[in-house]
């Protein structure tokens, strides 16, 4: 009797690890649309949310963190190329302490570049979502608010221009 119990158990556990990892994409392959997030914004009293995003313009939402390395570089790199991004509203959002967003969006003097939003994520909404692993994480959505294509770690920007570009295209 007590084996029968033992293997049922076990059974029962290895059916339910089975069916918890059958579903391992990220919600964001799911619902390949804009999600409904909401970010507290780099002057504290307002949000950031899917509602306050022009329509009609490709988007990138960029998940960062102010003391990464990468994300810096990432940043840097981005800045640099702005005139390949002019038509591209840019969300960048992190977890990390409203303190360190703020200093990392005066560093990078984002406040020149109206195109770029910064916001902290105090809902941890981002990561679960995409199934964030590295920074920075990317997620490109063209004019119509459909997922183009995410990238994990320091991208190349000719990857990220060149995605938006064949999109807008194909679209065109």
């Amino acid at each position: 009797m007590k084996k029968w119990m033992v293997l049922v158990i076990v059974g029962s556990l290895y059916a339910a690890g089975i069916s918890a990892q059958a579903d391992t994409a990220p919600v964001s392959e799911r619902f390949p649309t804009i999600p409904p997030f909401t970010l507290q914004g780099i002057d504290s009293s307002t949000s950031i949310t899917k509602a306050s995003l022009s329509e009609r313009k490709q988007t990138l939402i960029m998940y960062f963190s102010p003391d990464c390395d990468h994300c810096q570089h990432q940043t840097e790199d981005m800045l640099k190329n702005m005139d390949q991004l002019k038509d591209v509203q840019i969300i960048m959002a992190t977890y990390q302490p409203f303190a360190e967003m703020t200093a990392f969006y005066e560093k990078y003097q984002i406040a020149s570049y109206p195109q770029i939003k910064v916001g902290r994520d105090t809902k941890f909404f981002f990561v679960p979502f995409y199934k964030i692993r590295e920074l920075p994480f990317m997620a490109l959505y063209d004019k119509k608010g459909n997922l183009i294509k995410t990238f994990q770690s320091t991208t190349d920007m000719s990857k990220i221009t060149d995605a938006f570009e064949k999109t807008s295209k194909k679209k065109g």
